[in-house]
Formats: C-alpha cells, sequence, structure tokens
C-alpha cells in the first residue's frame, strides 16, 4: 500500500514526502515539474528523494485523466496528499484559464481515480486565500469563503466543494486544509521569505505591499507537514480545516527580523496592495487541535532563523555566499 503526494516534487510535497518516507511509508510522488519557477529546484529535490528505496516518482500531469487512472491502477494507493496546484495569487489573474485547468479539472481526475480504486482517505490542499477579505478575525471555517479575490482562491474553494459532492454521493473520506502562509528551509522562491533573503544578499530592491503594513500569518513547514500527516492518518468523512499559527505578524517587522538576522538592510519601495490581495490572514485553528491533534511549536523569529540558516548553509555550498 502507497501514500501518494501529488506535487511530490515540490516545497510542501518534498518535505512531506521526506518525514513519511522517515516514518516507513511507502510514498508515490507525482509532479510536472512546470516552470512556474525554476524547474531544477523540483529536480534537485526529487534526487534527494530518490535515495529513498520506498519513494517511486512518476513524472505526469494530473490534467491527464488516463495518468492519473494509470498511476493509482499501478501502486496500490490508499491515501493520497493532494498538493499539486497553480499557486500564486496574483499570477493566477494573468492565466486564470490554467489555474482552473489544474486546481479544479485535475482534482476532479484524482478524485474520480480515488473512488473508483478505493482509497481510503484523501487529503486535499486548500488555502487561506480563500477567506478573502473577510471581516471575521480569526478566520473561521463556518465563514462562507464565497468572495475569493483572485482566480486562485475561487479555483481552490471550487476545488473543496467538489471534493463534498464526492464525499456525498460515495462516502469518500476528504479532508480540505487550509494553508497559511507556509515557509521554511528549501523554499519557493517566489515567495516573500526566499525573495527578501536573496534580496539581502545581492542588493536588489523588494516592492513592499502597503509600506509593509500587512499582516501574514506564517506557518513553518514543520508544523504544516505534521498536520497533514495527521490529516491522512485521521478519516473525518468531509471537513475543512485551518492549518495556521494562528498569530499574524506585519510584512515590516517580518523583513526587519530577517534584516536582524543578515545583519544587513533591505532596500524596501512601498507599493500598493493589488486588489488580488487581503490586509491580514488570521487563523483560527482550535478546529484543527481538536480534530488533529494540531499543536505549532516554531514561532515566526524562530522559523526564520532556521530558514535563514539553511539559506546561509545553501548560498555557501554552491559559491554565491559572499566573502
Amino acid at each position: 500500500m502507497s501514500i501518494l503526494v501529488t506535487g511530490g516534487a515540490g516545497f510542501i510535497g518534498s518535505h512531506l514526502a521526506r518525514a513519511l518516507l522517515a516514518r516507513g511509508e511507502r510514498v508515490v510522488a507525482i509532479d510536472n515539474f512546470n516552470d512556474y519557477y525554476d524547474p531544477a529546484i523540483k529536480r534537485a529535490n526529487a534526487a534527494q528523494l530518490s535515495t529513498y528505496p520506498a519513494f517511486t516518482l512518476v513524472e505526469g500531469d494530473i490534467r491527464d485523466a488516463a495518468t492519473v487512472d494509470a498511476l493509482f491502477a499501478a501502486h496500490d494507493i490508499r491515501r493520497v496528499a493532494h498538493l499539486a496546484a497553480m499557486a500564486g495569487v496574483r499570477e493566477s489573474m494573468r492565466q486564470p484559464r490554467l489555474y482552473f485547468a489544474v486546481n479544479v479539472d485535475g482534482t476532479l481526475n484524482l478524485l474520480d481515480a480515488a473512488q473508483r480504486h478505493g482509497c481510503e482517505n484523501f487529503v486535499l490542499a486548500s488555502t487561506s486565500s480563500v477567506y478573502g477579505e473577510t471581516k471575521r478575525l480569526p478566520f473561521n471555517e463556518e465563514d462562507a469563503a464565497d468572495r475569493p479575490l483572485a482566480a486562485y482562491p475561487a479555483s481552490k474553494r471550487a476545488a473543496e466543494l467538489l471534493a463534498h459532492t464526492f464525499h456525498h454521493l460515495y462516502g469518500m473520506n476528504i479532508t480540505a486544509l487550509r494553508f497559511f502562509n507556509v515557509y521554511g528551509p528549501a523554499g519557493r522562491p517566489d515567495m516573500m521569505p526566499m525573495r527578501v533573503m536573496e534580496a539581502i544578499l545581492d542588493g536588489t530592491e523588494v516592492p513592499v505591499f502597503n509600506g509593509g503594513d500587512i499582516y501574514r500569518d506564517w506557518t513553518y513547514i514543520d508544523d504544516t507537514v505534521a498536520g497533514v500527516i495527521a490529516a491522512l492518518d485521521r478519516p473525518l468523512g468531509y471537513e475543512i480545516i485551518n492549518l495556521g499559527v494562528g498569530a499574524p505578524i506585519s510584512l515590516r517587522e517580518f523583513i526587519e527580523t530577517i534584516e536582524a538576522l543578515a545583519g544587513r538592510q533591505l532596500h524596501t519601495r512601498s507599493v500598493p496592495t493589488p486588489p488580488t490581495d487581503p490586509p491580514i490572514t488570521f487563523c483560527d485553528n482550535s478546529k484543527a487541535r481538536r480534530l488533529l491533534g494540531f499543536a505549532p511549536s516554531i514561532p515566526v523569529r524562530e522559523g526564520l532563523a532556521r530558514t535563514w540558516e539553511w539559506f546561509r548553509a545553501w548560498k555557501i555550498s554552491i559559491g554565491q555566499w559572499p566573502e
């Protein structure tokens, strides 16, 4: 029996696959190595995972229903962590059809194959972005989440609703986890932590929304992975669960923390916050604590310190750390 991790060569997917392999699971990963960011990063993640005998990599696209069905038929998949997606809120407004093709049609292919092949538990990665500019703080799962600000959260909310249909019709166990601003070592280069660290190192300027007066609820990768594994281990029928720390900080404070770690200043330029981005993300994680035993343990300053140490070691290893 195997666990399928879609998007298994990506940031969260590779960390999850490694944690599952370390506890003795058989893991099958599918990834199409798209060029949303440098595919070489995902190739390196996959190469590290391939050192585990219980790891199988399938290079393929979840938009191809035949590929997805063959995956389930060949590998006796009993649990799924569906992390593959087109990510990026602002980019989704430039390519909305692509985002819906991957995040909705691709999810449909996986749900359909999982149902037909007797999958026991299906965990779907969703996003805190589905809450949009809600006035209800902290973000709670009882919120309707029916006013998304961009195509990306709209596609993720659609996937949540589609998952409910499969639960209703076929009794599938499906848990949708709404991730909150996941960061950590080997993070995606398009996300703020890596962008700030790269810019501090090379002296380039970073545009900062509203002068840094926006708030995000950052969740360290190890805490996120622990939450996903807990969801994989607990069939719950159909549930939507927030997965975040519940302690938002301003972007200004976030940047200042990295500056202190680096011992140098970031060059910034204030720009208006785009209409795709809410002023705050703020997780009510009480449901995750109750149903999953979720207990995030890495505060943002510690998480950034760990991330900076990884970043520094990585840059030294590839000869890009200044003397």
